[in-house]
């Protein structure tokens, strides 16, 4: 994933050469953002419900990475209103933002004072249109005479343009007034394309041009005046006022639908019900209807797109919970799997897509990430998630659809993934303009050795072993379902082999953990990372090894009190605000809690947990965003936020389920129609979870688990439907 903002030195590396594609941040952040999404479409403006009016100009409505409209912003008598306050809705589809008017100023007299009018902004966000009613009350005793002010327009730029990737050439763009309510703005694009801005308004106002619109108020005292905007993308004939009604019962229609029969969680806990609320209404915005089914798209702004690793690992998290966003992700990834050698796109026969982007600078391949396919991870991660999907389902039909897909997987693994065949995968970028590093930390100075140096050649990430590991044996048993017993056999030989390779080569007793990766040379970086904590996700560390890996993790230069770094303090690259060498990142902590769970270690689990609830409560409605600086925890000061992190990020948003899923240790058991909670735990700040529609093949239940002590829980099954038993079991 693309990310990282340049402008600093680190070790005499200039990060602002190797990184082209990179998110700029040279800038105050200035207002607040809000997001609203749909499909291909998210809006991103401030509390004000504006548009246009960021210092780094990063807001606007974006439909298919190109942005339809870069400012929407409300005047009234030519000054900006003062905000009252401003609500995003549970469900993050509206927003509404209560403004007020300054004094009114002419010829030196303040004509009428400031709080007499009140105008209430709301705005939604369904399809391909923005809609936005804009309601205005006159509470003074005497009429009030206003000029309100629209300044809009469009701009068309490519996403990355407005990341900070400078072009040399830009298509043509028209602007024109239709008729006395609306506005047409088209871009001839130089991939051939056309892309269309309707904008309408309604009531017509007194005066209308490409840039403004115009409305001159005569209010009454106590008298409200109404007007509707609707901004479309691409439908030349736009859309009346009157949809801002339809299309609000619709969508509200459509999202209950979509919502029955979901699982969810409630607990004691109204922290951390906002924070579950929050989280979900972030995965319901982010998942989109795709020709394969729902697919969480990785984050807004920069990352709302199919990505690979993102979908997968989103998908994974909320396994135990929700096992259909894993197939619509599965689904996804096996149409777009590479069945090519293509050296510009990073792709190879069998390969799993890392990035997708439709706008113009892909089209034109002035970025490579139409259909990229750099990354080292994804490949495995799919299988790996097919593995999990059976386990948890036993859709035996959905695998033996994905079976040529997991297996052309298999054989990258094992082929071009290997390119020195010595049986660990590596990574080595195909096109000097694709991503340097392809694992989930891809910053050009992401993977070093102790000394600081940067790793080179082909490179061998400590993590990517561990998933492959977990892939062939996940593979193996979906295989003996489909009655490949050689195939089966094939798998658990290769995993058994690489256990001891792997230990062999990346086990390091000078820190305690495993190295973050063998260089080319084979060489190991003795760094202490997150990426450890990957390894006892995948279950392929001994237990004495993932004892010492957890203790070095949990210690005070991982562990900062709010989350594991992705590297440890001391390290040499080790910076806090950085975006991978000391950062934390809440997906990175959960697969790190799943590895504590699988063996045994619950306290850890728990601090983990607890760490993490407790940041998000210091967080903008309770969001944990993509990640967020490493500073250590000191009293009475929250988390230190970086600046230009996504929110929301799927992968971050799907945090607080797998760290509930991990400490309650839930387990299915397709054949037996069983669901264990083994050696269940519930951190110090839950004393009761009710889960509601945890399904299991045809049957459900509603569970209620209390804590009783910090070792032990009850469970009582309040509800079920079908056959199904529940049962709490020690620790393996």
């Amino acid at each position: 994933m693309f990310g990282r903002p340049v402008g600093h030195q680190t070790l005499g590396v200039d990060a602002t050469l190797e990184e082209p594609y990179s998110v700029q941040a040279t800038g105050p952040v200035g207002r607040s953002r809000r997001s609203l999404k749909h499909n291909d479409t998210f809006l991103v403006l401030n509390e004000h419900a504006d548009v246009g009016v960021s210092a780094v100009g990063t807001d606007g409505l974006f439909h298919c990475d190109t942005r339809f409209l870069s400012r929407l912003e409300l005047f009234i008598n030519g000054m900006q209103p003062l905000l009252l306050g401003s609500t995003l809705s549970d469900d993050n589809f509206l927003l509404t933002a209560d403004l007020t008017n300054p004094d009114i100023v002419v010829d030196g007299h303040v004509i009428f004072q400031k709080d007499t009018i009140h105008i209430v902004r709301s705005i939604f966000l369904w399809e391909d249109t923005v809609h936005q009613r804009i309601g205005i009350r006159n509470h003074d005793a005497l009429p009030a005479t206003l000029e309100l002010t629209l300044k809009v327009d469009s701009d068309f730029a490519d996403l990355f343009e407005v990341r900070g990737t400078v072009r040399k050439r830009r298509g043509f763009l028209e602007r024109k007034r239709i008729d006395s309510s609306k506005l047409s703005y088209v871009y001839r694009g130089l991939d051939g394309r056309v892309r269309q801005t309707t904008i309408n308004f309604h009531p017509s106002p007194a005066k209308l041009n490409v840039g403004e619109a115009i409305y001159r108020l005569e209010l009454p005292a106590g008298a409200v005046f109404s007007l509707f905007i609707a901004v479309t993308c691409e439908n030349s004939n736009g859309v009346s006022h009157a949809s801002f009604t339809r299309a609000l019962l619709s969508a509200h229609r459509k999202m209950r639908a979509a919502k029955a029969g979901a699982g969810s969680v409630e607990t004691a806990n109204e922290n951390f019900n906002e924070m579950l609320c929050r989280a979900a209404a972030d995965l319901n915005i982010l998942t989109t209807d795709t020709p394969q089914g729902p697919y969480p798209y990785a984050g807004i702004p920069w990352f709302s797109t199919t990505f690979g690793r993102d979908g997968i690992i989103t998908a994974l998290q909320m396994m135990w919970l929700a096992p259909e966003i894993a197939r619509g992700v599965l689904r996804r990834l096996a149409a777009y799997q590479a069945v090519a050698d293509d050296p510009d796109a990073d792709a190879q026969p069998g390969k799993i897509l890392h990035e997708m982007r439709s706008g113009e600078m892909a089209a034109l391949h002035e970025i490579p990430f139409g259909l990229y396919y750099g990354s080292v991870d994804a490949t495995p991660l799919f299988v790996l998630l097919a593995g999990l999907y059976f386990e948890r389902t036993g859709d035996q039909k959905t695998i033996a659809e994905l079976w040529p897909a997991i297996e052309a997987a298999l054989r990258w693994i094992d082929g071009p993934g290997d390119p020195d065949k010595d049986g660990l995968v590596e990574y080595r970028r195909l096109s000097p303009d694709g991503l340097a590093n392809q694992g989930w930390k891809d910053s050009f100075d992401a993977i070093f050795h102790a000394d600081g140096s940067l790793a080179e050649g082909d490179i061998a990430l400590a993590e990517v072993q561990g998933y492959v590991f977990a892939a062939k044996r996940l593979a193996a048993r979906c295989a003996r379902s489909l009655g490949l017993l050689d195939r089966a056999r094939a798998l658990e030989a290769d995993i058994e082999q690489l256990a001891e390779r792997f230990d062999a080569a990346f086990w390091c007793p000078e820190i305690g953990s495993y190295a973050m990766a063998l260089d080319g040379a084979k060489n190991p970086c003795r760094v202490r990372s997150s990426n450890a904590g990957h390894v006892l996700f995948a279950g392929m560390a001994a237990n004495d090894r993932a004892t010492k890996v957890a203790n070095v993790l949990m210690e005070a230069n991982s562990f900062s009190g709010w989350g594991v770094r992705t590297i440890a303090k001391g390290e040499a690259r080790f910076n806090p605000m950085s975006y991978h060498n000391g950062s934390i990142w809440p997906h990175d902590n959960a697969l790190i809690a799943l590895g504590f769970a699988r063996y045994g270690l619950k306290d850890a689990v728990n601090r983990l947990f607890s760490g993490l609830f407790d940041a998000a409560t210091h967080m903008d409605l309770r969001r944990l965003p993509e990640l967020f600086c490493g500073f250590q925890r000191q009293r009475h000061r929250g988390p230190t936020l970086y600046p230009v992190a996504c929110a929301p990020q799927a992968w971050a948003s799907a945090v607080p389920f797998a760290l509930l899923g991990a400490s309650l240790g839930i387990e299915f058991d397709t054949q037996m129609t069983e669901i264990r909670l083994r050696d269940a735990r519930l951190p110090p700040f839950l004393d009761e979870v009710t889960i509601r529609g945890l399904r299991l093949g045809k049957a459900e239940a509603d569970l209620r688990v209390r804590r009783i002590s910090d070792n032990e829980v009850s469970l009582d099954v309040v509800r079920s439907k079908g056959t199904i038993r529940l049962s709490i079991v020690p620790a393996a």
